[in-house]
């Protein structure tokens, strides 16, 4: 590969760990990056969801005092990530290459408009109630439903995530991020061992960019809060649906 497409994988693996901590939608910036070193979508699809497994981790790990006394709603919420997780990965595996090939260009698209709508989104949901109890019969359904999305595809699953959590589990956004973390690393490993079985991934992409994904899903948690999220929103969405275009006119 050469070295101007190496620092293009490099520097989008950072971006890519670092807006998904700090507002979600990382990956729709690495998944264009490796279509545009010439990845086929379906690899670039796997590859991807592996190296975002690494950038779970850093916002897990940058996340860890956030996650102090939430281990109740995080484990009551680990079944159903892992099933999701498994059940969407193995019909990336089983369904043919081009149903994939047929839907990405939507997702792509779906994926983007939920990450440009998320904050009207959190305006109509409002202020979270104190001490209000989470509505898990809600909660369960859609983190299983989440995870079988994020297993299958995965693009801008954290805004997914967190948008379930805002409307389901009451408490303060910054808390609830640091549980999207935790599930999408949940997910994101998931899906890594079934597609470490039968899945086209590019093993010396994922060992060069997990370490800089996981930097920046580090850095990220470290910096949320301090960056202007509007204007990554603004420019992850933008992206995402010129990539959506592309792969619908390609």
């Amino acid at each position: 590969m050469p070295p101007v497409q190496v620092a293009l994988l490099v520097v989008a693996g950072v971006v890519s760990g670092m807006v998904n901590a700090l507002a979600g939608g990382g990956s729709l910036l690495l998944f264009p990056a490796l279509l545009a070193v010439g990845f086929p979508p379906l690899a670039a699809n796997v590859t991807n969801s592996v190296i975002q497994c690494a950038g779970s981790a850093g916002l897990a790990l940058g996340s860890r005092r956030e996650l102090r006394k939430q281990q109740g709603r995080v484990l009551s919420t680990i079944g159903v990530a892992v099933a999701g997780s498994l059940v969407g990965s193995l019909l990336l595996l089983v369904l043919p290459a081009a149903v994939f090939d047929a839907v990405v260009p939507a997702l792509v698209a779906v994926a983007s408009v939920l990450l440009g709508v998320q904050p009207w989104l959190a305006r109509w949901i409002g202020e979270p109630a104190p001490d209000a109890p989470d509505r898990r019969a809600v909660l369960l359904p859609a983190v299983f439903i989440a995870a079988i999305y994020g297993g299958y595809f995965g693009g801008a699953l954290g805004v997914i995530l967190i948008a379930v959590l805002a409307l389901t589990a009451h408490d303060d956004l910054r808390r609830l991020n640091a549980v999207k973390g935790a599930l999408s690393l949940i997910i994101a490993a998931v899906s890594a061992v079934v597609f470490a079985i039968g899945a086209p991934v590019d093993w010396l992409v994922v060992a060069l960019l997990a370490p800089v994904n996981l930097v920046g899903g580090f850095v990220g948690a470290k910096l949320a809060g301090r960056v202007p999220e509007p204007a990554l929103r603004a420019a992850v969405v933008v992206v995402g649906l010129a990539v959506s275009i592309y792969l619908f006119i390609r």
